[in-house]
């Protein structure tokens, strides 16, 4: 999206403390899949703070300090921040070190958790006016905010072929209604569950998985697919997740803010299970509460919204006609023209 660029991405974790990083990787993986309720708390607690605890402070200030050989050797034009963490360190750099320095923070998600809100960020792209209401709340001045959608790749916008010519060429079939399954990379989605309710589905159904590079998630949807009554493809890592959606009738996900932004741009129906405590509740919340997606608790109940939407009828027709405002597929677009601005404000300041 910038014409020329060199882009350079950086694993922020690696440069912070050891034993920090593996607390927030095992730790958040072990409290969402065996004590959820904990992680609810911790996250609702942090929300409601107004202040940076002092760890925090601490790992931030502990981390911006091993960046800076990193970022003397590379001499960025601008630095670009998809996570939390990563934002929060790049706010205590500047301070330290480099306060011309410009930082963008694309918050991936439908809600902006306080973790992520500095002062001297220049830059923040968010999806919803009630996110930009929250940052301006907390400090942030309204010029600092572009409301863009999430970014996702362009080609979600619109098929590259014909319905039948695009499934025939992914080897999907094409007299059958066709369901997207996707149950996030960690593998703690229900994917069990999504396929047992599929079998209840009393019209003709296909169904699709993504399990993107873990084998073993990979290892247990095979051997449950040996099961099932109705065409079932199982898919490792792919590229083309928007041919896939193109090819579909309605995606049954949890609702990540990436996968869900994709699936707004290609005005492909969204049924949600199981959503992981934190930002995933907060997503499904947002879209629930604009109609633009259904949420489903358990087997039966998901079967009965697959049902109701997987076929063209009013049912779907209204999802389709709520998702439309939400579609943003020139997000990408828009933020990296705002990330360029930046760079050319940082240029001409040099050049005085």
């Amino acid at each position: 999206m910038l014409p020329g660029a060199e882009i350079q991405t950086v694993d922020s974790y690696k440069y912070a403390a050891s034993v920090f990083s593996k607390v927030v990787a095992d730790g958040y993986i072990g409290m969402v899949k065996t004590v959820p309720q904990v992680y609810r708390y911790i996250y609702d607690r942090a929300e409601r703070a107004r202040d940076i605890p002092a760890f925090r402070r601490w790992v931030n200030q502990y981390t911006a300090v091993n960046l800076r050989a990193l970022v003397s050797e590379r001499k960025p034009d601008v630095v670009v921040c998809t996570h939390a963490f990563p934002c929060g360190v790049m706010s205590e750099f500047k301070r330290q070190f480099d306060p011309d320095l410009p930082v963008a923070g694309i918050v991936t998600d439908f809600v902006v958790h306080p973790f992520w809100i500095y002062p001297n960020i220049d830059l923040y792209a968010v999806a919803t006016r009630e996110m930009r209401q929250t940052l301006i709340a907390r400090g942030v001045a309204r010029e600092r905010i572009e409301l863009s959608g999430i970014p996702v790749d362009p080609r979600f916008a619109a098929p590259r072929l014909p319905l039948a010519e695009l499934r025939a060429a992914l080897g999907l079939p094409v007299d059958r209604r066709s369901v997207l399954m996707m149950g996030g990379g960690l593998g703690i989605g229900p994917l069990e569950m999504m396929i047992k309710a599929l079998g209840r589905v009393k019209i003709p159904v296909a169904g699709t998985i993504i399990v993107g590079r873990n084998a073993r998630l990979e290892r247990r949807v095979l051997a449950l697919a040996e099961r099932t009554d109705y065409p079932l493809r199982i898919v490792g890592f792919v590229d083309n997740v928007f041919d896939y959606m193109h090819a579909s009738d309605v995606l049954v996900s949890k609702p990540g803010g990436l996968s869900s932004s994709e699936a707004l741009s290609a005005a492909l129906p969204m049924v949600l299970v199981k959503p992981l405590p934190g930002q995933e509740e907060r997503n499904t919340r947002y879209l629930v509460s604009r109609r633009a997606a259904v949420r489903a608790e358990g087997e039966a109940q998901l079967a009965r919204a697959i049902a109701d939407i997987v076929e063209p009828g009013e049912r779907r027709e209204r999802l389709l006609q709520r998702i439309a405002p939400l579609r943003r597929p020139d997000a990408a677009a828009d933020v990296a023209r705002r990330i360029a601005g930046l760079i050319e404000l940082r240029r001409a300041a040099g050049a005085r």
